[in-house]
């Protein structure tokens, strides 16, 4: 049921209630000097509702509670608060132009000028959200506030001319229909902040644009599936998962397309686990390995579970920022002083700015003395440079005839995991005080 032929439903069920013989009875009700005519109490309404649907008080009090928030009754005195109270709280019906199905829809113009024609009427002593509102689209709406203020005026001046009864009962609906349909507020100062930077920003020749990215393009369409063949074969289309097998996260000899993607940027090598492990032998050699263990332990943190988010930031704390630290790492202190008062009340990406930080001192530095170090050039001289396959289609129906199930992604996550906690218990120092003695039992 979509919701134009659940508001009929519900507008017919509102026809029904009014009715003078078999509706709601309402009465005339004093509202400080003037009457208001056809006033009805919430729990008549919620009788009225559970008798004719045969449900229960509360499930009438629901339903009841839905046409409020629809509009199609309002409260008389504590127009903001949109529920139907099962007590003697007075309502009203609101008048069939101002319900859903009319289509008419409520735009930033229209509730200005009810606005600025509610600051005329009330000389300027708006309600708080009213005033919120208003301000926002006198700035919003600025380029068409005379117009605005004139069709307000206008329409103050008309309603001036009806008796006070029939004034008061408008305004109500008046209203009522705007608590239930006034445009949001949009909030656009950060929009404004970055197109106010934009502005400001350099402009770039459009030369320099497309010298950038057709640089981008002869560096990675050699790595891109969709230009280049798999070598040694496409799995997928083979059923051969030899380059799979070649291209495991930590797999002993990596390729040669792979090493030389690690080139590309920093952010390959670190994406690359293999890549990773490399650049770690790299940096132990030259004993500055605390920067990439210091990312590391900031990524684990940002993924990690949230259980261990206070355990993880307190280690992290102890080993490379605390005065002292064992790791410490070299960042500006402005830096250093935002991270660890962050840390006082961690979350996922307290370490952003340190962790960036460390990550362009390891690009400036670390990064380029690499790529040119014999770590680097001694796993180019290893890595592997498979041929490709040549399957005739008698293979390609033999390979797709021993098609095995494989190792499911899950056990392979286990193994490195495996992997890497006893390498990480190889490389924890070793108290000798818990080491038996050799000879002495």
């Amino acid at each position: 049921m979509n919701k134009s032929s659940f508001c009929f439903q519900l507008e017919a069920i509102m026809v029904e209630m009014q009715d003078p013989k078999s509706g709601v009875k309402g009465s005339e009700q004093k509202l400080n000097v003037t009457t208001i005519p056809h006033v009805i109490a919430g729990k008549d309404i919620v009788a009225w509702v559970a008798e004719k649907m045969k449900i229960t008080a509360e499930e009438a009090q629901a339903f009841s509670t839905m046409l409020v928030a629809y509009g199609y009754i309002y409260p008389l005195q504590n127009h903001k608060k949109l529920v139907m109270c099962n007590d003697d709280t007075l309502y009203r019906f609101q008048t069939p132009y101002f319900w859903p199905t009319q289509k008419y829809c409520a735009e930033d113009t229209d509730y200005a000028i009810y606005l600025t024609k509610r600051n005329i009427r009330k000389k300027g002593m708006l309600e708080p959200y009213e005033q919120a509102h208003y301000n926002h689209l006198h700035d919003w709406l600025n380029h068409k506030w005379d117009f605005i203020v004139m069709q307000a005026t206008e329409q103050y001046k008309a309603g001036k001319e009806r008796k006070k009864a029939d004034r008061v009962v408008f305004d109500c609906q008046e209203r009522a229909y705007w608590i239930v349909n006034r445009p949001p507020v949009c909030i656009c100062h950060s929009s404004n902040i970055f197109y106010q930077q934009a502005i400001m920003r350099s402009k770039v020749k459009s030369s320099v644009s497309l010298g950038a990215l057709v640089k981008y393009i002869t560096t990675y369409k050699n790595h891109d599936p969709f230009l280049a063949p798999c070598v040694p074969s496409n799995p997928w289309q083979t059923d051969n998962d030899t380059y799979w097998t070649l291209n495991m996260r930590r797999v002993e000899l990596p390729t040669k397309m792979r090493v030389e993607r690690w080139s590309f940027s920093l952010f390959e090598l670190l994406s690359d686990l293999r890549g990773r492990d490399d650049f770690k032998i790299f940096l132990k050699k030259e004993f500055s390995g605390e920067n990439l263990a210091f990312w590391e332990a900031a990524e684990e943190l940002k993924w990690g579970t949230a259980s261990s988010m206070s355990s993880k930031a307190e280690s992290i704390f102890k080993t490379f920022l605390a005065p002292g630290a064992p790791r410490w790492i070299n960042i500006d202190g402005r830096t250093m002083g935002l991270t660890v008062k962050g840390l006082e009340h961690p979350h996922r990406y307290v370490l952003e700015a340190a962790q960036t930080h460390v990550f362009l001192l390891m690009k400036k530095d670390t990064f380029f003395r690499y790529l040119k170090s014999p770590v680097y050039k001694d796993i180019q001289k290893k890595a592997l440079n498979p041929e490709p396959h040549n399957f005739s289609p008698a293979q390609l129906e033999a390979n797709a005839n021993n098609r095995g199930a494989g190792i499911h992604p899950i056990i392979l996550w286990q193994q490195e995991e495996e992997e890497k906690a006893k390498a990480a218990a190889a490389a924890a120092p070793v108290d000798v005080k818990t080491e038996p003695m050799c000879g002495y039992d």
